[in-house]
């Protein structure tokens, strides 16, 4: 790709996962508002982007979902190349791999070859849980409580928004809180940088436990993307090739739009210019 063509992309890549599309917990205007604002010439959808589970419960489907999945197709029609990696709460989509829909690519996994020639396993990561794996009964239990739990925590945003406070994830505060959900995350970390050295690559890219990081696991790349329930966050990657996570909140859209009303064009590929938009994120990468 020519500088010239990659202008018109703030980001070579952006990956977004666990958006659960279909759930009341959904935060749809927020992934509006970051899809109009963001380009990149690769997009993935690393899983749970709609929740199956729950449209079998009950269907729900508010025009904003609606308008999610109109503008994921516009920007494939615009020449984003889309990738779409099921989960597990869409994995009826998994016997679709290797087929396009509106030009979508649907992939079991993929592996992503970055801007400075590292390759990373871009996959949800469920088939490394091992409740999922052997207790996919107890998964469907966990599933249920989290739903009750994101059904308090809009009440409880509601509540704070009245009262001119900002959103503010109840159920991340008491997952962060709980000594075995901590545990689990750190096994799924480690799970996972296994499997990416085992397959001799560079770092894997995923979603599933809704806990956006980025962090070194015994030299390789440990990159988690988050979700859009309750942290609204992406895994973005520059022209560089360089990593970071991007939390779109009120507050950091704001400044985010703020700066890009003082600077009209991105940087060129591979030039770091001080007139460029500060990246509102939360991590940054160097090369490993």
């Amino acid at each position: 790709m020519t500088a010239a063509q990659q202008s018109q992309y703030q980001y070579r890549s952006i990956f977004l996962s666990d958006i659960h599309l279909g759930t009341k917990g959904c935060q749809a205007d927020f992934l509006l508002d970051f899809l109009r604002e963001n380009e990149s010439e690769y997009l993935y959808l690393v899983g749970d982007i709609v929740d199956g589970w729950q449209l079998k419960r009950g269907w729900y489907w508010p025009q904003s979902h609606n308008d999610v999945v109109q503008k994921l197709l516009r920007k494939a029609r615009k020449g984003t190349k889309v990738i779409y990696v099921p989960g597990n709460h869409d994995m009826m989509l998994r016997q679709f791999s290797d087929n396009q829909f509106g030009g979508i690519e649907v992939q079991e996994e993929v592996i992503h070859t970055n801007a400075d020639g590292r390759k990373f396993l871009v996959i949800h990561g469920d088939m490394y849980d091992g409740v999922m794996q052997y207790a996919p009964w107890l998964a469907h239990l966990g599933d249920w409580a989290y739903t009750l739990v994101l059904s308090l925590n809009t009440l409880f945003n509601r509540v704070r928004g009245w009262l001119g406070y900002p959103y503010w994830s109840l159920s991340a505060y008491l997952k962060h809180r709980v000594k075995n959900a901590v545990s689990f995350i750190s096994d799924f970390e480690q799970t996972l940088a296994i499997e990416a050295r085992r397959r001799e690559l560079d770092g894997i890219i995923c979603g599933h436990i809704h806990h956006a990081e980025i962090r070194e696991i015994e030299g390789i790349l440990y990159c988690n993307d988050g979700d859009w329930v309750e942290s609204c966050t992406a895994l973005l990657e520059d022209w560089n090739g360089q990593f970071s996570v991007l939390r779109w909140t009120d507050a950091q859209k704001e400044v985010y739009l703020r700066e890009k009303e003082r600077h009209s064009h991105p940087p060129k590929a591979g030039v770091e210019s001080p007139d460029a938009p500060p990246l509102p994120v939360s991590a940054r990468t160097s090369n490993a």
